[in-house]
């Protein structure tokens, strides 16, 4: 390049423009001009060039947003199988092995976080499991306008943001109103599985769970739930342990109701 020469200026580039053209978009629902609360708070992490790749390519066949815009056919979607609700699946290393373990059963999972995300769908590839898909966006909107009624097998939610401070309590997913919401999607007999490391948090699930007018307890005598063998050993699992943290399974059935 000669001295008079000036280099070529570079194209600036839209920061409001989507990272992912294809892929999951930051709130596919438009908050749908709610003043909720809202139980989870979206991470803002590093997508490394694996998970940008499987975001890119994987997304428009096993991922969707949760736009609130239709009713799905989950039935068309998993080939017919029993399907199974996950809420937060991390980084879905256990999402993973779950499906891999019982592929006649399809899983549903969903979370804002978008390495994760890409993660989930490249490790389906790797290990060809068509029996899951991925969902972005806000649960409860899923559930209250995207799920027929009596739809689903099962509902999982493992390790949750506990929202330990006592002010924030309000935040915590599992509650009564969060149940009444999912048992219209849920078949009887479904069951729901809540892990967490959070002794307070534990003992609220139980208590709202046995309150609950449409789930009972699983276990004989009321209670904590064994660790299922079906549940992997999460990574927030070890960290809790580490710390000393007890783990506590609640297993609850949907009961036939009305």
């Amino acid at each position: 390049m000669s001295e008079s020469q000036e280099p070529a200026p570079q194209p600036i580039r839209d920061r409001r423009a989507p990272r992912f053209p294809d892929g999951p978009t930051p709130d596919p629902a438009g908050s749908h001009h709610e003043r909720r609360i809202r139980s989870f708070q979206p991470r803002r992490s590093r997508v490394t060039a694996g998970q940008g790749d499987a975001l890119q390519r994987l997304w428009p066949v096993w991922g969707f947003d949760i736009d609130g815009h239709r009713v799905l056919d989950l039935e068309a979607m998993f080939d017919a199988l029993p399907v199974v609700l996950e809420i937060g699946f991390g980084m879905g290393e256990a999402t993973a092995q779950m499906a891999a373990a019982d592929p006649t059963t399809g899983i549903l999972a969903v979370d804002v976080h978008t390495p994760g995300q890409g993660n989930l769908l490249a490790l389906a590839e790797r290990n060809g499991l068509s029996n899951i898909r991925v969902a972005n966006g806000d649960a409860i909107i899923l559930l209250r306008e995207m799920l027929a009624p009596r739809s689903l097998d099962g509902l999982r939610v493992y390790f949750p943001d506990p929202w330990p401070k006592k002010r924030h309590h309000k935040r915590r997913l599992i509650q009564p109103e969060f149940l009444s919401l999912v048992a219209g999607s849920l078949k009887p007999g479904a069951v729901v599985h809540c892990a967490t490391d959070w002794e307070s948090y534990a003992e609220q699930m139980l208590e709202v769970l046995s309150a609950h007018p449409d789930f009972e307890n699983t276990q004989e005598h009321g209670g904590f739930a064994p660790r299922p063998d079906s549940r992997p050993l999460t990574r927030f699992e070890g960290q809790g342990i580490d710390k000393g943290h007890k783990v506590h399974d609640l297993l609850f059935r949907r009961t036939a109701g009305a």
